[in-house]
């Protein structure tokens, strides 16, 4: 895997004030970075394999995770027709119960890193999204997929089950049975089923995934940095904690964001009119 610096890239301003042109760095072999100004763009680049995960690229994500450029939203997508096939069978070695769990927990720590991240995740998924291509798409935080894009766990009709994640995010995102439904029966889902049953955010026509996902950071980017901080990490405990610890949390991060610059900004804005207003 090919050592790349990955943190602390930001775009340099213009003299006039305006963006710079977008700045590109190879994470590795199979995954590059793009800064667009407040959004960054990372993508995984193996369409010889349907992008499916081998082990570097999944310490790649990992690393790049750990400590992300200074962007206020990330897009992950992916080339070729394929968002990501799941993990990478070619590599699939005779393992010990021992290599075996420290295979999945690496898994897991990439994965949490993605989930944990301060700085809002944005999947777009095209063609299928299989095995550890879910896993990877659960754990962003919002996921827009065109109309090629189906989903499957496919373990259960190879002799295996999941490791990467699946059984705890996936679940929490569609509910238990369904996900035993696409375990058991190797089931799966196109983009229409798959949002409406909530296992996407969005929907749209074929090739129009990144777009729809430009839109939405570009949104994302304009919040306040302390608002998406307590989205991204408090909400997901408030939501796991008991009532009582759930609303103590609220109240204290309520009181963090409303006392935040941006937040007086953008209540003054959308007080006199100039501000964007929740309409039909």
């Amino acid at each position: 895997m090919t050592d790349h610096p990955t943190t602390h890239l930001t775009n340099a301003s213009d003299g006039d004030g305006s963006s710079a042109q977008p700045t590109t760095v190879d994470i590795s072999d199979t995954l590059r970075f793009t800064a667009e100004g407040d959004i960054g763009i990372l993508t995984l680049d193996r369409p010889a394999k349907r992008n499916a995960l081998d082990d570097a690229t999944v310490a790649s994500l990992g690393e790049f995770f750990r400590t992300p450029p200074e962007v206020s939203a990330i897009i992950l997508n992916s080339t070729g027709d394929h968002f990501c096939a799941g993990l990478d069978l070619s590599e699939m070695a005779e393992r010990d119960a021992v290599a075996g769990l420290h295979h999945s927990r690496g898994w897991h720590t990439t994965m949490n890193r993605i989930t944990e991240s301060q700085i809002p995740v944005v999947a777009v998924l095209q063609g299928g999204v299989i095995g550890g291509g879910l896993e990877l798409a659960s754990a962003a935080h919002l996921r827009v997929a065109d109309e090629s894009a189906y989903f499957a766990l496919p373990e259960g009709k190879r002799g295996l089950f999941v490791g990467g994640g699946a059984s705890v995010r996936v679940p929490r995102l569609i509910g238990l049975s369904r996900v035993q439904d696409m375990m058991l029966t190797g089931r799966r889902f196109n983009a229409a089923e798959a949002e409406s049953i909530g296992l996407v955010n969005y929907r749209v026509g074929a090739g129009e995934g990144l777009a729809k996902a430009r839109e939405l950071a570009a949104s994302i980017a304009s919040n306040s940095p302390v608002t998406n901080y307590a989205i991204t990490q408090a909400l997901p405990r408030i939501v796991e904690s008991g009532r009582d610890e759930g609303y103590m949390m609220e109240s204290l991060m309520a009181t963090v964001a409303q006392s935040s610059t941006e937040a007086k900004d953008l209540m003054r804005a959308f007080l006199d009119g100039s501000g964007p207003k929740v309409n039909k």
